[in-house]
């Protein structure tokens, strides 16, 4: 049960909320009739219908819901190859073939919501929640920072111990929480829907990205798995929390859905509705898309009997046509999916994935514990070391990135869509992952994955040279700088 002053602060935020309702004169922008209508009518594409799309989409113009809508009824073998092939194709046009790594870090677990999905809802009295102290938290940064992340996503529950304010303070402090040459070079939000003022003051402590997950579209399941009097009870105030943030300054922002609530296609295409409104009102698209499923998590029956199973399949063809429909976002795989599954589909377009995750408040300072389920939100099905999974992309002839340059060199927004729309980001992804992968080498690596990374970088290094011959000469200086001693350097 929530205690006196959690319901007073949840009453707040609900008044706050309703106050919100209404003077929001935005409108909601997925339609459901017209979704279901497309989903309908592109029931049984014909072959050259699907292939027109594909054309479409190889020409990183990106896709419309009813474009999309092929795709996702497309059931032809052949097809479906060429569609994977197209996605593979159209993110390497983009970005290269790195991939970009990042830990997810659990600053607070209490929340006043009671979700069904949750290992985390309130009611849930078989999980033990805690909330970081800023001590406790730069102990638990410099442990990950160990592992030689440079990204995380810091992870918070609606609760008025993680309020605004204490999002500020305890960025701040994993920003400062060096460890010799550990340091966190940027810190992405995962966190409830704020107001634009809240926004604003988590602008000014610098945070990446901040993501928002609708967790579903469709209207009548969104209210069934959120009570209503929750905060999360509002449709509304949760599907523009990132139109906010953008009115706030914060110009990377970041969607998903949780697949397995309702029709994965439906969900698919409400991403890409999502996508297409803020890119009508702000000119930016989201700066990420995630699709995770549902995941079993301890005293949750409904996880483990999900009303809308995605089977691997369907999410592979998830993955490829959100790549085709929105090609300049970067897309996020976790650690939801077992190891092998998560091999396959980062062929399929994916841009970025953690690894070396733990999911409890203090996972890693507890790091030889792969699951702590009293204390996580929900099980992971990937619990290999970083090390690990570095050495298997190297193995498959990625190039594993720990870049955070464009934040931090100010391509955002805009600025870094400019790039990206057009193919070119690339340029920059591509020899600042050589750049920070060679410090992950030198400072972190085990001894196999030492030296198939070193390989690895000669390849990139090279290929370089053939695309830009010009400006490879600065790349292999930076190289040398960061084999001399020095960190931290970019294009």
């Amino acid at each position: 049960m929530l205690s006196v002053e959690e319901r007073a602060w949840r009453t707040r935020r609900l008044e706050m909320i309703k106050r919100y309702e209404e003077t929001e004169s935005r409108a909601d922008f997925i339609h459901e009739a017209w979704i279901w209508r497309i989903l309908s009518e592109k029931a049984n594409p014909d072959r050259s219908e699907v292939v027109e799309v594909l054309a479409k989409a190889r020409e990183l113009k990106g896709l419309a819901p009813a474009e999309a809508a092929v795709l996702l009824n497309n059931r032809d073998p052949e097809l479906r190859e060429e569609m994977f092939a197209s996605a593979r194709r159209i993110k390497e046009q983009v970005y290269g073939n790195r991939i970009v790594l990042f830990a997810p870090l659990y600053v607070s677990s209490p929340c006043v919501n009671n979700c069904a999905y949750c290992g985390f809802r309130h009611t849930n009295r078989a999980v033990s929640r805690r909330t970081f102290s800023l001590d406790e938290l730069e102990g638990e940064v410099r442990a990950l920072t160990a592992q030689g992340h440079k990204r995380v996503i810091a992870v918070y529950g609606e609760h008025p111990e993680s309020d605004a304010d204490f999002m500020c303070r305890s960025i701040e402090r994993i920003y400062a929480a060096g460890n010799g040459r550990g340091e966190i070079r940027r810190v992405n939000v995962n966190a409830p829907p704020l107001a634009v003022d809240e926004y604003r003051t988590l602008k000014e402590v610098g945070i990446g990205t901040f993501q928002v997950f609708q967790e579903t579209y469709h209207h009548e399941t969104y209210r069934r798995m959120h009570p209503a009097n929750t905060l999360k009870g509002s449709y509304r105030w949760r599907l523009f929390a990132l139109h906010r943030a953008q009115e706030a300054g914060i110009d990377d922002v970041a969607i998903g859905a949780l697949f397995g609530l309702y029709d994965w296609r439906f969900e698919v295409l409400g991403l890409i509705c999502h996508a297409l409104d803020l890119e009508r009102e702000f000119g930016i698209g989201p700066h990420t898309i995630s699709f995770p499923r549902v995941e079993p998590a301890l005293n949750t029956p409904f996880t483990t009997r999900p009303s809308h199973l995605v089977n691997d399949e369907d999410f592979k063809t998830v993955v490829a046509v959100l790549r085709c429909a929105v090609p300049y976002t970067g897309l996020i795989l976790t650690c939801r999916e077992r190891p092998e599954l998560r091999r396959e589909v980062l062929g399929l377009g994916v841009s970025q994935a953690d690894a070396g995750s733990r999911i409890a408040v203090g996972g890693y300072t507890e790091m030889e514990r792969e699951q702590i389920p009293e204390r996580q939100q929900f099980q992971l099905a990937d619990t290999r070391s970083l090390d690990g999974f570095i050495y298997e992309l190297c193995r498959d002839g990625y190039i594993p990135s720990f870049c955070t340059s464009c934040y931090r060199a100010a391509r955002t927004g805009c600025h870094f869509m400019t790039f990206a729309k057009k193919g070119l980001v690339r340029h920059f992804c591509i020899p600042n992952a050589v750049l920070t992968f060679q410090e992950y080498l030198l400072d972190y690596a085990m001894p196999r994955t030492r030296a198939v990374g070193q390989r690895i970088i000669a390849q990139y290094v090279a290929r370089f040279a053939e695309q830009l011959p010009k400006r490879v000469g600065r790349l292999e200086e930076l190289l040398q700088r960061i084999k001399s001693g020095e960190r931290d350097l970019r294009f």
